[in-house]
């Protein structure tokens, strides 16, 4: 028996109690949302359940939950409370209540619809979206590939009011969901536990009579988020067409087919191509999340000395002005501290004659406390890391400013030739080699801001 992370309860904005667990950690999150009814407590006795969440967890964060109305979440299932607006809700809640701002959304089967109806919602906290064996409808339709009748739904229903739950129920189910788990007993006998404590009879006939009424094609032009679909050619299930056809009607989808029968567990196979898709994502992304910016850096001379020459208290006090003097100044100057470094600012501006400025003025405004400061600017490519920056751009701006002398701003040459014009004038500081940076560097002094 496999320990399971500790439950916990997201609230919906219609006020439906979802449970989640979190799993794992890492650099994106992926929440798993699972097919009609399932409990994540129980699961975690289901060895191909457990393996699955590790794989995923391999790769980032993942929060796996209940859907409304089944498992560890309120079994609240009608009226509005039963619509899919309302369970796509629960993705949201969850996220909000697990603190992530985005995620990948996995589903599978009827969970892949909610992923659909929440990345067309919700794009700016939607990644990307995967999906294994997708019902975007519940039955057939013209021009629609659906696997399952009204007729097969209905005979589905009387076989669950005569038999939920039972071994022989059991083992019908798993040969359509999960053949290759057929002559496993024990994965069997577990299948049972956990589908008996997913969901009573008649919760679950509630539930797959919403799939059979589900029908979100009309959403998948609105998709934004790049989608995996991942379906194997002969899932007992649903028919690879559907598959197919999600893809072709889902903006920038690809689909990768497996073979293999199952239509469900085990979903091992699939993490490699998960792995792959939120790999290639994250590093598309990570250029996207680069820009133009002016580095500032700033440095007090020769700090230790004047901290041993005026004390700690008075040291203090020089500091928490100088700290001041700097802050106003980037304000000023529209620009945006990045983070303090021992004695000195990192600082981003969008225009390098107001960072030039900026620099300038703060070496004026030290004066009068009895230091000095240097600064050194640069204007590059930069990685926007949270509330950090990162990349060459910043590892420049730093090689220049260490060279800068007391009172001194020192910039590239790019930050000169962009101020073309702006009235700032500077003399030449020759070239210079900058530590860990190729080539070397033109720099120049401010004369005059």
């Amino acid at each position: 028996m496999t320990q399971a992370p500790e439950t916990r309860y997201a609230r919906a904005a219609d006020g439906i109690h979802v449970g989640y667990q979190v799993v794992g950690a890492g650099p994106v999150d992926i929440v798993f949302v699972p097919y009609d009814y399932s409990n994540i407590e129980a699961a975690w006795d289901f060895p191909p359940f457990v393996s699955f969440v590790r794989g995923l967890a391999s790769i980032g964060r993942v929060l796996v939950f209940d859907r409304r109305g089944s498992g560890t979440s309120d079994r609240s299932w009608t009226g509005e409370a039963a619509t899919i607006e309302a369970q796509m809700d629960d993705i949201r809640a969850v996220m909000d209540a697990a603190s992530s701002e985005r995620a990948f959304v996995f589903g599978i089967e009827s969970g892949a619809a909610l992923c659909f109806m929440f990345a067309a919602t919700h794009p700016e906290r939607t990644s990307g979206v995967i999906v294994q064996a997708p019902m975007p409808r519940g039955t057939p339709a013209p021009d629609y590939p659906g696997s399952w009748s009204r007729e097969m739904y209905e005979e589905y229903f009387e076989r669950i009011e005569q038999a939920w739950g039972t071994e022989a129920f059991v083992r019908e189910v798993v040969e359509m969901l999960s053949p290759s788990l057929l002559n496993d007993e024990t994965a069997v006998r577990q299948y049972g536990r956990l589908l008996r404590l997913s969901a009573s009879p008649g919760d679950a006939i509630a539930r797959d009579r919403a799939v059979m009424e589900t029908d979100v094609r009309h959403i998948l032009p609105s998709v934004q988020a790049p989608t995996l679909v991942l379906h194997r050619t002969d899932d007992q299930m649903t028919n690879v067409a559907e598959g197919r056809w999600t893809a072709e009607h889902t903006p920038g989808a690809r689909i990768v087919e497996l073979p293999g029968e199952d239509h469900v567990y085990p979903l091992d196979d699939l993490v490699p191509h998960i792995a792959d898709f939120v790999e290639s994502l994250r590093v598309e992304q990570a250029d996207f999340d680069r820009v133009l910016a002016t580095v500032l850096f700033t440095d007090v001379v020769d700090s230790t000395v004047q901290a041993a020459a005026l004390g700690d208290a008075g040291w203090r006090d020089v500091r928490a002005r100088h700290d001041q003097i700097v802050r106003s100044q980037i304000a000023r100057y529209r620009g945006r501290e990045i983070k303090t470094m021992g004695d000195g600012f990192l600082a981003t501006f969008d225009g390098p004659a107001r960072g030039v400025r900026c620099a300038a003025a703060i070496a004026a405004a030290v004066g009068p406390l009895g230091i000095e400061i240097r600064a050194g600017l640069h204007t590059g490519e930069v990685a926007i890391e949270g509330d950090d920056v990162a990349g060459l751009g910043v590892v420049i701006g730093a090689r220049v400013g260490a060279l800068a002398g007391p009172s001194q701003v020192l910039v590239s040459q790019t930050v000169k030739d962009l101020v073309a014009g702006s009235g700032l004038i500077f003399e030449d500081a020759g070239e210079h080699e900058l530590k860990g940076v190729p080539d070397r560097w033109r720099l120049y002094r401010v004369v005059e801001a």
